[in-house]
């Protein structure tokens, strides 16, 4: 029975697509994995396509865009035939956020270290609540220090927002990876920025064992 991780943000351009595409990477190594693509700007779809094209296959990773009424008995096939589910859910609120949410065991709620981005996570956070689903923060694209970063961080901690201690960098591995049809454990496994991508994982599965 698979696992499902829900990557979902009011707020475009925090970074939802790349972290499912490179959470789906690391773990199709040595699991069956399935990527849902919700989004409609199906971006996800657009990196799976470059993934497949490679002349030398990686990993597979099973792939789906199923939406609207069919996403319910899509989910309930990803279930029984795969080891974890990551779903790119909508930029906004809308029935199929809702749906993948509902079917989460853990919700992921990345955020830049932006008051704008917190904000947006407000949302997000109130539904997984009200689903009863766990749900976590991810600061993601942050610099290695700042009074940007210090004063989101500090406002996660005075709401007492649940969130993952692992940060991931605002590095260019990243974005060179999924170019490829990559995660960054794949193009770079030795980077800084797997390294971070790692630590965030090893959080994960402890949350969802």
């Amino acid at each position: 029975m698979a696992r499902i991780i829900t990557i979902a943000q009011q707020k475009g351009g925090t970074g939802k697509t790349t972290l499912a595409a490179n959470l789906a990477a690391a773990w199709a190594a040595d699991r069956r994995v399935a990527l849902l693509d919700t989004d409609p700007q199906h971006s996800l779809a657009r990196w799976h396509g470059l993934r497949a094209a490679r002349p030398q296959a990686p990993p597979a990773i099973a792939f789906s865009d199923t939406a609207g009424w069919r996403l319910a008995g899509e989910l309930d096939r990803l279930r029984t035939t795969q080891d974890a589910v990551l779903i790119d859910s909508p930029p906004q609120i809308d029935t199929d956020a809702r749906l993948a949410i509902r079917a989460a065991d853990l919700v992921l709620v990345p955020v830049q270290p932006s008051l704008p981005d917190l904000w947006a996570a407000e949302g997000t956070l109130a539904l997984a609540a009200a689903e009863r689903r766990p749900v976590r923060l991810v600061v993601n694209r942050a610099p290695a220090s700042g009074r940007l970063r210090e004063t989101v961080e500090a406002a996660i901690t005075a709401g007492a927002l649940p969130r993952l201690a692992s940060v991931l960098g605002n590095r260019v591995g990243f974005a060179a990876a999924f170019a490829e049809g990559l995660g960054v454990t794949e193009a770079a496994p030795r980077g800084a920025a797997a390294g971070e991508l790692r630590r965030l994982l090893d959080e994960i599965e402890e949350l969802i064992r």
